[in-house]
């Protein structure tokens, strides 16, 4: 039996609660999981910290494997999300079915919630792009990182709030006002590298399989991402 440590970003944590424990029965091996936000994964990286997989956004996983931190061939895709809008339980969703549409819900919102992950990079880079940066700068809230953006909403911190579906689709106290516009979307896969100081290269490499396998699709689904295989 081996421990394997693992470092992840939030997006896939609702799904890997679920496809863990039964890889734990089947293969004997204890998994110890540390879940956080993309700019904490980051420090604690740089800060050396050991583990033997990682899981947080493609991009990210290739950008450590040209590093040399995760081993060469090791990236594994799990499952893709696109980014959502979301209110409070109760609130009226705003119209968010057009580009224009979108952008006049920013505009009239109080306040806005974002991320430190990917989705905010995107979502600061699309207020850019629409022109509307410098009107919305003084309503941003940014979700402290480990945390999610339907903390602020249900805090009432935030009376809108963008993040991937996947985080936002299941928050308690929170109702999904659906997705951005099929022009400015932006799909983040997220995928799993094995560390290149692995200690438990080989049980890594099997629960790497194991959340990638076509078996895992349906909890992806269930849990609002997309997956990668099946």
């Amino acid at each position: 039996m081996a421990e394997i440590t693992v470092l992840s970003t939030l997006a896939t944590e609702r799904a890997y609660h679920e496809l863990v424990p039964p890889f734990e029965r089947a293969s004997g091996h204890k998994v110890t999981t540390v879940f956080t936000g993309t700019l904490d994964v980051k420090k604690r990286i740089a800060a050396g910290e050991v583990f033997d997989l990682l899981i947080m956004a493609s991009t990210d996983i290739d950008a450590f494997i040209g590093a040399g931190t995760l081993a060469r061939g090791s990236r594994a895709d799990l499952a893709s999300s696109g980014v959502g809008v979301a209110v409070r339980s109760g609130a009226a969703k705003p119209d968010i079915g057009s580009v224009d549409a979108l952008k006049a819900a920013v505009l009239a919102a109080r306040t806005i919630g974002y991320s430190t992950g990917p989705s905010g990079n995107y979502v600061l880079g699309l207020f850019e792009r629409l022109g509307i940066a410098a009107a919305v700068k003084p309503k941003l809230r940014l979700a402290p990182t480990g945390d999610f953006v339907g903390s602020l909403i249900v805090k009432g911190e935030a009376e809108i709030g963008f993040q991937q579906m996947s985080e936002l689709s299941h928050f308690p106290g929170v109702d999904l006002a659906g997705p951005l516009p099929a022009e400015i979307q932006m799909t983040t896969i997220f995928a799993c590298g094995i560390a290149a100081k692995a200690k438990q290269r080989d049980a890594a490499r099997a629960l790497a399989a194991w959340l990638a396998a076509p078996s895992a699709a349906a909890v992806y689904r269930q849990c609002g991402l997309v997956p990668a295989h099946g």
